[in-house]
C-alpha cells in the first residue's frame, strides 16, 4: 500500500507540472522576445571541455555566431586537463577570431582534471563581463539564444539567472537518444515550466544559461564537490532572495549518449550529484531561509528515496507473486492502477510533445509506450547503482570522480 501511494503520488505530481506547464506556454508562446536595451552588457561565456576535440570546433563557431553584439561578449574556453587534440584546434580558432573574442586556459593536471566545477572557477577568474553564461562543449545554441537571455535577465532586478531550453541534437541516432529526446521535453523543459507557474521556481541546467557574476561571487563560485553543480548553485541563489527564470526562446541543441554504457555513467553522476545537494541542504526544509526552495527538497527526496524504495519494493512483490512466491491481496486492485498509471504516463507525456514541431508522430506515441515498460525502469537501475555508489564513497572517504560523457562525430 505504502509503493502504491508513493507511486501514484509521484504520477499525479508530474501530471500537475505537466498541465501548468503546458497551460504557461500556451500563454507565453505567442509573446515576442525580450529586448535588449541600448547599452548592453558585456557577456563572458564559459565553456568547460575536457578531450571534447571531436566536437569542439563546431560548438565555438556557434558560440562565436551569437546575434549579440559581436563587442560586447567574449568566449572562454577551458581546456582542462585535454590529452586529445583540443588544444591545437583551438589555438588555430584563436589565430582566426582573435583573442579577444576567443581566449583558451590551457590547465594541467595539478591546476585542472578536478570537475566541471574548478573548471568554471578558473573561467570566471579570467572573465571580464558582468554576465557570465555557461555553455558544455557539445552545444550548438541557436543564434538569438545568448540575446534572449541577457534581455530576460535585464528584464527583473530580482534574477540571478535565466535558464534557456535544450534540445536532442542527435536524436534520430539510436532508440535511446530517441528516448532521451522526449525525455527532455517532458520531464525537463515541461516539468521547468510547471515549477516556474505554479511555485516560482526553477533549476539552473548546466548549459544554455546566464547569470549576474555579482551572484556568482557572493555565493563563492561552484562547489568543487557538487557533481550536480546546476542544482547547488541554483538552491544557493534562491537563499539568497533572488529568483531563477525559464525562458524557452533560447534554444541549444546537445549531444547525448548514444550507447546504454555512456548513458548509464552520465546519469549515475547525475543521481550522486543530486543526493550530495540533497543531503547538504536537508535541513533547510525545517528552516525558514529553505522556503524557497522546500518543494524541490521534498521533490527531489521522494524521487531519490521514497519513489526508488517503493518502485523496487512494487517490482519484487510482482516478480515473486507471478513466481508464486508470495500473494498480495493488493494484487486485482494493483493492476488496475497500474494500467491507468501507465495510460496516464502516455496522455501527459504525449501532450508535451505536442508543442514542438515535428514530434507529433504516432511512432513517438509507440515509443512513449515502449518508455514507461522500459526506460523507466532503466531510470531505477540509476537511481539504485547511483545511491549505493554514493553511500561507498561517504564509507570509505572517496572523492567523487567527475566521469567525462564520451562524444561523437
Amino acid at each position: 500500500m505504502i509503493a502504491v501511494i508513493s507511486i501514484w503520488g509521484t504520477l499525479v505530481v508530474n501530471l500537475i507540472l505537466t498541465v501548468a506547464g503546458y497551460t504557461w506556454y500556451l500563454r507565453h508562446v505567442t509573446k515576442p522576445d525580450p529586448q535588449l536595451p541600448e547599452q548592453v552588457p558585456f557577456v563572458s561565456i564559459l565553456v568547460p571541455a575536457h578531450n571534447e576535440g571531436i566536437v569542439i570546433v563546431k560548438t565555438v563557431l556557434s558560440l562565436l555566431s551569437f546575434d549579440y553584439p559581436q563587442d560586447r561578449y567574449e568566449v572562454i574556453v577551458i581546456n582542462d586537463n585535454s590529452s586529445d587534440n583540443s588544444a591545437d584546434l583551438l589555438k588555430n580558432l584563436q589565430d582566426q577570431f582573435g583573442e579577444a573574442r576567443l581566449k583558451v586556459i590551457n590547465t594541467d593536471k595539478v591546476t585542472g582534471g578536478k570537475g566541471k566545477s574548478n573548471a568554471l572557477n578558473i573561467g570566471l577568474k579570467s572573465a571580464k563581463g558582468s554576465i557570465i553564461s555557461i555553455y558544455d562543449a557539445d552545444n550548438t545554441p541557436e543564434h538569438g539564444a545568448l540575446r534572449i537571455l541577457v534581455a530576460e535577465l535585464l528584464s527583473d532586478d530580482k534574477l540571478a539567472a535565466v535558464i534557456g531550453k535544450f534540445r536532442t541534437r542527435n536524436k534520430s541516432a539510436t532508440l535511446l537518444t530517441r528516448f532521451i529526446n522526449i525525455e527532455t521535453l517532458s520531464f525537463q523543459w515541461m516539468a521547468q515550466a510547471g515549477r516556474q507557474q505554479l511555485f516560482h521556481l526553477c533549476t539552473i541546467p548546466g548549459t544554455n544559461y546566464v547569470i549576474r557574476r555579482s551572484v556568482i561571487e557572493k555565493v563563492g563560485g561552484w562547489d568543487v564537490k557538487a557533481l550536480a553543480e546546476d542544482t547547488e548553485i541554483s538552491f544557493r541563489v534562491y537563499q539568497m532572495g533572488y529568483r531563477i527564470k525559464f525562458q524557452p526562446r533560447a534554444v541549444t541543441w546537445e549531444q547525448e549518449p548514444q550507447t546504454l554504457d555512456v548513458w548509464f555513467h552520465q546519469r549515475t553522476r547525475w543521481v550522486k550529484g543530486n543526493i550530495y545537494v540533497i543531503i547538504k541542504n536537508a535541513k533547510l526544509l525545517f528552516q525558514k531561509k529553505g522556503r524557497p526552495i522546500r518543494f524541490d527538497l521534498l521533490y527531489f527526496l521522494t524521487i531519490y528515496f521514497l519513489l526508488m524504495t517503493s518502485l523496487v519494493l512494487s517490482d519484487s512483490i510482482f516478480v515473486l507473486s507471478v513466481a508464486g512466491i508470495v500473494h498480495s491481496n493488493l494484487q486485482g486492485f494493483s493492476n488496475y492502477l497500474w494500467l491507468f498509471a501507465v495510460l496516464m504516463f502516455v496522455i501527459s507525456t504525449f501532450v508535451t510533445i505536442t508543442t514542438e514541431r515535428g514530434e507529433l508522430t504516432f511512432s513517438n506515441l509507440l515509443l512513449i509506450i515502449f518508455m514507461y515498460l522500459v526506460y523507466s525502469q532503466m531510470w531505477l537501475a540509476v537511481a539504485a547503482y547511483g545511491m549505493v555508489g554514493y553511500i561507498r564513497e561517504q564509507v570509505f572517504h572517496k572523492q567523487a570522480k567527475w566521469y567525462k560523457t564520451k562524444r561523437y562525430k
